[in-house]
């Protein structure tokens, strides 16, 4: 995984698990890495994997179950789409728009 430097480390971790399990590359109840196991293999520390776990509980997308480990909730996937999606309505969307007037490109040319 490599690492963007204007973005928190543990955030880009989160992110990378929400989109490996849209990608069904981890199902839903499905166990992920432990946090020890995903830094080794990220090689981050496990400080920074066990921050990211957090957040993603924090956000009912995974949860951990004692002594077993970490797992993808049952609606992870419809948890990070919504979330995706008005991330991407009120973040993404209002800038590509601009750019294209900016640019001079008409969007309803490439609206089907």
């Amino acid at each position: 995984m490599e690492f963007d430097s204007n973005k928190p480390i543990y955030i880009q971790i989160a992110d990378n698990l929400c989109e490996r399990i849209l990608s069904g590359e981890f199902k839903p109840g499905g166990r992920i890495p432990s946090v020890r196991e995903w830094g080794a293999q990220i090689g981050v520390n496990p400080n920074t994997v066990a921050r990211s776990y957090e957040i993603l509980t924090d956000r009912k997308v995974i949860y951990n179950q004692r002594g077993i480990g970490f797992f993808v909730a049952d609606d992870a996937t419809s948890v990070i789409s919504d979330t995706e999606r008005r991330k991407f309505i009120e973040e993404e969307l209002p800038l590509f728009v601009n750019r294209a007037t900016l640019l001079g490109i008409d969007l309803k040319e490439y609206i089907k």
